[in-house]
């Protein structure tokens, strides 16, 4: 998959506030489907669903540990989103500089 795919693979997958979720979830280690279906009211054939689409992604991987299927957390396409995200960084430093000195020149007094 190349740069651009992976772009927008990643974006795709990450448009979903579940699968956001799951992805914050496995940040702290690597976890169950069961696992991670725990906290949604939805059905384990749902959250299998939303898991595909983050490996198809490329977001995480699944291992064979016996008859489990642990996910893990890959971060790889996640800096490629940083990456692209860093090329507009420039913009937005500007924007918040322009709101810092207008929020300091409305805490200042006017000398009338």
């Amino acid at each position: 998959m190349n740069e651009t795919d992976q772009l927008d693979a990643a974006f795709a997958a990450l448009a979903n506030p579940t699968r956001r979720a799951i992805l914050a979830r496995l940040a702290n280690g690597e976890a169950t489907v069961n696992t991670l279906a725990e906290p949604f009211a939805m059905s384990l054939p749902a959250i299998s669903r939303h898991i595909r689409v983050l490996e198809d992604a490329g977001l995480i991987t699944r291992g064979r540990d016996a008859q489990f299927r642990p996910c893990t957390l890959n971060t790889d396409p996640l800096q490629v989103v940083a990456k692209w995200t860093d090329q507009y960084r420039h913009i937005w430093d500007v924007r918040f500089d322009v709101m810092a000195g207008l929020l300091k020149s409305m805490k200042e007094p006017k000398n009338d």
